[in-house]
């Protein structure tokens, strides 16, 4: 089966690509395999020119990367072209860095020496989404290639150009062609990728059915997972807050990648006192962007990336208004099997109604209503996902406080949820495990291995008699 990319603002068949047959996947399986015994004995200082240099050709390169996302998922230029410059600055970080977290880590036993290496596994498949299609590989990337990995991408099918310029990149660095590879593969290929022992763990960004047959067939194998899946942020509003800056950044925070990110906020949890002012602002916000082609310089937002996902959408949205949700903004698509889709405000939302229980991927506000702060935890944690919130207040130390409660991997108090290389990025419960990014992110696809020294049997020996 082919593998297309269409564009989803004019609908047009921009490139075909002919599948990967497994004889050929298999093959570069083995050059991945047989490249990683050489890969893992070069020096942190030789990964580090290179990495270097493919944060300089992604900066380079950034125009063109930016292009390719705005053709490919609809991403609008400005986006694209950051997007591209926050992968480069994610491999600086690591070519500066990964030395010092995967150096060895001596701890104080009765032995003569004991110490924590670090030591890099193997080949690791990635099976990444279309939503950042640079910035969510690369995250995995540099910190893999620079522990010593070799990487095998199988990326989303609808954004093949993308997955094939991000392997240049790294090729064009300098790195030996095998350490990075990227597969034009459909989803039938993973399963057989993951029963090969030459693979040794998988990572994986995407939805949570997606997540859960790979981590099965992992597991059944015994393999490593890093699994980072849905979101249904919460964004806390109190009484106190600066209301103006919450409802502006509230805007910003629901319309990242036109509302398709797992960290975008989604669930707007606003103290009852400030609710309907909150709501006016937010519609005023969002009523404010301009959406368009995504080539276009003044584009604000774009289309969502598949016209099914635009369908989706509405229907989560039809239903939810059907089971007692208030239209507080219309948009949507214009007409069904469009791409298209203007921001929309849903209040009133309430258990019992899709709005409340299911991740909305796409630009949909839904507004919940809190008594206290206490209940806007309560209203927070009552959600099968935990990936990312925040927390709006002029009390700062209160707002930490309430931070700490919040059930997810990252908390931002007056400040929308982001992702960068310095700290730690997953989620808990249904939003998956594991960590990208900062020391533990380089730490996840490496053997933490223990090596113990003995003493020397007669200082052993003074020392019992001691």
């Amino acid at each position: 089966m082919p593998i297309e990319s269409v564009n989803p603002y004019t609908g047009r068949t921009e490139r075909t690509f002919d599948a990967f047959s497994w004889v050929e996947t298999e093959r570069i399986l083995a050059e991945a395999h047989s490249a990683f015994a050489a890969w893992r004995s070069t020096s942190f200082a030789h990964r580090s020119q290179l990495m270097r240099r493919a944060a300089e050709l992604l900066r380079e390169r950034a125009e063109e990367l930016a292009r390719l996302m705005a053709v490919e998922m609809g991403k609008p230029l400005a986006d694209g072209r950051a997007e591209a410059n926050k992968c480069a600055l994610c491999c600086d970080f690591y070519a500066d860095r990964a030395a010092e977290f995967l150096a060895d880590e001596f701890i104080e036993t009765e032995a003569q020496r004991s110490f924590i290496a670090y030591e890099p596994l193997g080949a690791v498949l990635a099976v990444m989404p279309w939503n950042f299609p640079f910035w969510q590989v690369v995250r995995f990337a540099a910190p893999a290639l620079m522990a010593g990995n070799v990487g095998l991408l199988k990326h989303a099918s609808n954004v093949p150009q993308c997955a094939l310029a991000l392997e240049k990149v790294f090729h064009d660095a300098g790195f030996p062609p095998a350490t990075f590879r990227t597969l034009l593969i459909g989803s039938d290929l993973v399963e057989k990728l993951l029963a090969d022992d030459r693979v040794v763990a998988v990572t994986l960004t995407g939805s949570e059915p997606a997540g859960a047959a790979v981590a099965a067939t992992a597991g059944q194998h015994i393999k490593k997972t890093v699994l980072e899946l849905g979101g249904s942020d919460a964004f806390i509003v109190l009484a106190d807050a600066d209301l103006p800056l919450a409802a502006k950044t509230a805007a910003q925070a629901r319309m990242i990648n036109a509302g398709q990110s797992c960290i975008a906020a989604k669930r707007f949890i606003i103290e009852k006192p400030v609710i309907r002012e909150f709501i006016q602002q937010l519609k005023e916000h969002l009523q404010a962007l301009r959406y368009g082609d995504p080539l276009a310089e003044g584009t604000d937002y774009g289309p969502l990336a598949r016209p099914d996902l635009a369908d989706e959408l509405t229907e989560q949205v039809e239903d939810s208004v059907k089971q007692g949700a208030k239209v507080e903004l219309e948009g949507g698509q214009p007409k069904a099997g469009s791409a298209q889709f203007a921001p929309v405000i849903l209040s009133n939302v309430q258990a019992g109604q899709r709005a409340y229980t299911e991740e909305f991927f796409g630009p949909v506000a839904l507004v919940l209503e809190a008594q206290d702060a206490d209940d806007a935890i309560r209203l927070a944690n009552d959600s099968r996902f935990g990936l990312g919130g925040s927390v709006w207040t002029r009390d700062v130390k209160r707002g930490e406080q309430l931070a700490r409660r919040v059930q997810a991997g990252a908390v931002f108090v007056n400040s929308l949820v982001k992702s960068a290389p310095e700290v730690p990025f997953g989620g808990i419960k249904k939003s998956g495990y594991g960590r990208e990014l900062s020391h533990l992110g380089i730490r996840e696809f490496v053997n933490q291995k223990t090596i113990w020294v003995a003493q020397e049997e007669k200082k052993a020996q003074d020392k019992k008699v001691e």
